[in-house]
C-alpha cells in the first residue's frame, strides 16, 4: 500500500511538472510571456520634434531635413544622405545595424518607447551598451530623439 501511495504522489508531481512546462512553452510560443515591439505602430515615416546629444539640445534647423522610415525590421534615415539598415527588437531595446550609407557596418544600441503617437529613442552611438535611461547628459555619444509621424501634429 505504501509503495502505491508513493507512486501516486510521484505521478501527480510528474504530471503537474509536465503540465507547467507545457503551459510555459505554449504561452511563450504564443508571445504572451514575451514583450513584443509594437511593430505596426512603429511602421511609417517619422520626423524629429526634439533632439539632444550629450545633454545639449540640437537646434530645429538641423532636424528639418531628417526623416526616419521604419518598415517592420528595416529602416531608412534621410539626413542629407540616405542610410539603410536593420532593426532587431528585444523588449524595449533596439539593435540597429547599418547596411548602406555612412553607417554601413556599424552597430548602434538603443532603448525606445512608444507612447501616445510619439516615438522616443535614445541611441548609444558607440554601440557598446544600451542606454539605461532616456537622457544624454552623462554621455557625449548618446543621442536622444523624440519623433512624431510625418504629417501629424
Amino acid at each position: 500500500m505504501l509503495i502505491v501511495e508513493i507512486m501516486r504522489d510521484y505521478t501527480r508531481i510528474y504530471v503537474r511538472s509536465v503540465a507547467m512546462v507545457a503551459a510555459v512553452l505554449l504561452l511563450t510560443g504564443c508571445g504572451l510571456l514575451r514583450k513584443k515591439a509594437p511593430i505596426k505602430e512603429l511602421n511609417g515615416t517619422w520626423v524629429p520634434v526634439q533632439q539632444e546629444m550629450g545633454g545639449s539640445p540640437i537646434p530645429m534647423g538641423f532636424m528639418e531635413s531628417v526623416e526616419l522610415t521604419i518598415a517592420d525590421s528595416r529602416y531608412t534615415v534621410i539626413a542629407g544622405t540616405e542610410d539603410k539598415g536593420i532593426i532587431k527588437y528585444n523588449g524595449d531595446k533596439m539593435d540597429i545595424y547599418g547596411k548602406k550609407g555612412a553607417n554601413a557596418g556599424k552597430h548602434f544600441m538603443a532603448i525606445y518607447k512608444y507612447d501616445d503617437g510619439e516615438l522616443t529613442i535614445c541611441y548609444n552611438l558607440n554601440g557598446d551598451a544600451y542606454p539605461k535611461a532616456f537622457e544624454t547628459k552623462s554621455n557625449a555619444m548618446f543621442l536622444l530623439s523624440v519623433y512624431k509621424k510625418k504629417g501629424e501634429k
